[in-house]
């Protein structure tokens, strides 16, 4: 039966199950706010042990409440928490919010606890927000259902920009700090172990809500990744923004791998991609989370990369210029008409070009001369982002230019390139001024880090084109078998246990061959000594002889292929529930060294596959380098793109191809690992 999730984020009645009257306890917030602070609905304690709370009746039992109970608070302890989902659901309510700690946290014992209060949700129909989770908070219904020490704080208006995360204290924080600068927060939502409702769960409800402009998320965890996908799709939709802060991804979740690939592939890179494709801004800590929040409420993202920095000091747009380099964002001359104009506004001794230093004399003059220079800057062609730089502006100067600031938001064009301000100077010294600028839209940054930060964040990154193709079934055998189903070329080869057979292989494959030891454990080759360069049918029963009487149980014997730009093509399935990810990289033996890798979800079309071989440090040499002949491009493109149509066969775990050998004419896979359900490990002659 579907969530009815107005009765839990408006609900007509609130059942508070062990309401306490201890003054100044945590657990007795909850009471005190829904009695005192604007909700509407019916406010109900429940506790045997006192006849009234707060001035209103208290119930010995949930089943005591008179009328329909929506929404339960569960102020008790661990053990007690099933029972009251159970009650819960004899009375027909809709959820129970679970404070307790208590439970998979702690240990075995708790993990227990939580899993039984899991079933029970699932078996009664009530939903559970918890356990060991802060609550929530909904400004339209005056909803207090919480405990946090931020809802202490008036919380008397609504921001647009709503919050869900895993973590009470950091979402405390959240809630606190956005109030602090007079954002306050129009939902609120602490998920806390997640037995039942998750945060794609709730957030998917608050994406859709009219009232939520922007949705912020942090999760330590995200159970379900297809979950994940859905909300992200659903936020685009609506158009509402949606900021997530992820952390945990670079935890001991990654899979130990017997490939270079496995060893390369963080398990954020899917969550990054998939994020990218969608819209989903990503950041890196609770105060990139709320910048970016703030800015999008009101402003349209950048279009493009290019960021234009107005000072009034020469050395903080230098500092920006910087910053922006690390970023990768751009900071364009602007246009010969916009210096011209600006150069009638500007003192002689400033600049504009890019950065365009005001210099302080702008400011003595008075006037709005300022909010004149950003909006030519800001209306220049080539802008996407206005960075403002400010100094020592305080006082009555800096509340009039924050005024003439919001000016230019207000009088220019809709959805141009959004403002945002560095203002380097204290905050007691620049109160009303942040004020008038909050409440124009346009955030105020303490430091040009984190706004260059947020900057890059919120500019869309562009998503390669999702490409559809029919699942394949996997031929029977190896990796090799696989590379000649997907039509990938590969050297004539050869298998050989007798030494006297290597002679006639090395014929038959060319005349010039690569030998390589095969055996069950050989994961590397090269390391163990078992792989042999420029073999002639005259030496190859030797080398083989000594292959055999060392590492290997089969030679594999293979044409030498001509020298090339070595590649990395691979393919995983997708793990844990998120889409197959291709990676593409500098190949060869040292493909750890080189660390010179990009992903894109597979499988790809063939000019995203340009894209990545691009994007990559080795590409001048597949250009060709300092008058070398350029490598056949078109060639390591098709091979890319075929290997990634291998994450559609059923069963795939990996395939990496490494290396691709890329010469001036064609390309050809030289050695393959492919790891695959139906098989415990990867085939010995498959390895590298």
């Amino acid at each position: 039966m579907p969530t009815d999730w107005d009765r839990v984020l408006h609900p007509r009645s609130v059942a508070l199950v062990g309401a306490s009257g201890r003054e100044g306890h945590p657990m007795a917030r909850p009471l005190a706010w829904l009695r005192d602070r604007g909700f509407a609905g019916v406010v109900a304690p429940v506790n045997p042990k006192y006849p009234s709370l707060g001035g209103l009746p208290c119930h010995p039992s949930l089943a005591d409440v008179p009328g329909p109970v929506d929404l339960v608070l569960a102020l008790v302890p661990a053990a007690r928490a099933v029972d009251t989902v159970e009650e819960a659901g004899a009375v027909g309510a809709a959820a129970v919010v679970v404070f307790a700690s208590g439970f998979a946290e702690v240990g075995e014992e708790g993990a227990a606890l939580q899993a039984e209060l899991a079933a029970v949700a699932r078996r009664t129909g009530v939903r559970v927000l918890g356990p060991n989770c802060q609550g929530l908070y909904v400004a339209r219904s005056r909803l207090f259902a919480t405990f946090t020490a931020a809802g202490e704080r008036p919380l008397e208006g609504s921001s647009g920009i709503a919050y869900v995360g895993q973590s009470g204290a950091i979402g405390g924080a959240v809630l606190d700090v956005a109030a602090s600068r007079g954002l306050d927060l129009t939902a609120w939502v602490s998920t806390g172990n997640q037995a039942d409702v998750d945060v794609t769960e709730i957030g998917r409800v608050l994406v859709a809500d009219p009232d939520v402009r922007v949705l912020a998320v942090y999760t330590e965890a995200l159970p379900s990744p297809e979950d994940y996908v859905r909300l992200a799709a659903e936020a685009r939709d609506a158009g509402t923004a949606l900021v997530v802060l992820r952390s945990g991804r670079t935890d001991a979740g990654r899979r130990a791998a017997l490939s270079h690939t496995g060893a390369m592939l963080a398990d954020g890179t899917a969550f990054e991609l998939v994020s990218r494709a969608y819209g989903v801004v990503t950041v890196d800590d609770v105060e990139e989370l709320l910048a970016a929040a703030t800015l999008l409420r009101t402003q349209a993202p950048p279009r493009g990369r290019n960021v234009a920095a107005v000072t009034s000091s020469g050395g903080a747009g230098i500092l920006a210029a910087d910053r922006c380099a690390d970023l990768g964002l751009a900071v364009p001359e602007l246009g010969e008409e916009t210096r011209e104009k600006l150069a009638l506004r500007v003192p002689a001794f400033g600049a504009v070009g890019n950065p365009v230093d005001v210099t302080a004399q702008l400011f003595n003059d008075g006037g709005g001369a300022f909010g004149e220079v950003c909006a030519l800057v800001r209306a220049d062609p080539a802008v996407d982002a206005v960075l403002i730089l400010l100094t020592m502006l305080v006082g009555d100067t800096a509340t009039a230019l924050a005024a003439d600031l919001a000016d230019t938001v207000v009088e220019g064009p809709p959805g141009g390139p959004p403002l945002a301000v560095v203002w380097m100077a204290g905050e007691d010294a620049t109160v009303e001024a942040r004020a008038v600028l909050r409440v124009a839209g346009i955030p105020v940054f303490s430091s040009v880090a984190v706004a260059t930060r947020v900057l890059a964040s919120v500019t869309p990154r562009p998503a390669p084109p999702a490409v559809v193709v029919e699942p394949a079934v996997a031929p029977p055998g190896d990796g090799w078998d696989l590379l000649d189903a997907f039509g990938i070329p590969v050297p004539r080869s050869a298998a050989v246990v007798d030494p006297d057979e290597a002679s006639g292989a090395v014929t038959a494959v060319g005349g010039t061959a690569v030998l390589k030891a095969v055996a069950a454990g050989l994961e590397h080759k090269t390391e163990a000594g078992g792989v042999r360069l420029g073999v002639t049918a005259d030496t190859a029963t030797g080398q083989a002889a000594d292959l055999l009487a060392g590492v290997a149980d089969t030679v594999l014997v293979q044409e030498q292929v001509a020298p090339g730009v070595e590649l990395l093509v691979a393919v995983d399935g997708g793990r844990d529930g998120w889409p197959p990810v291709l990676t593409v990289g500098h190949g060869g033996t040292g493909t750890e060294i080189h660390r010179d890798v990009a992903h894109a979800l597979a499988p790809v079309s063939p000019t995203t596959a340009r894209e990545l071989l691009a994007s990559l440090r080795c590409w001048p040499l597949l250009a060709g380098h300092r008058g070398a002949a350029p490598a056949d491009v078109d060639a390591a493109v098709d091979v890319i793109v075929r290997v990634g149509r291998a994450a559609v066969v059923p069963g795939l775990r990996e395939l990496e191809v490494n290396p691709v050998v890329v010469g001036t004419s064609g390309a050809v896979a030289v050695d393959v690992l492919l790891d695959r359900e139906d098989a415990a490990t990867p085939s010995p002659e498959e390895e590298r």
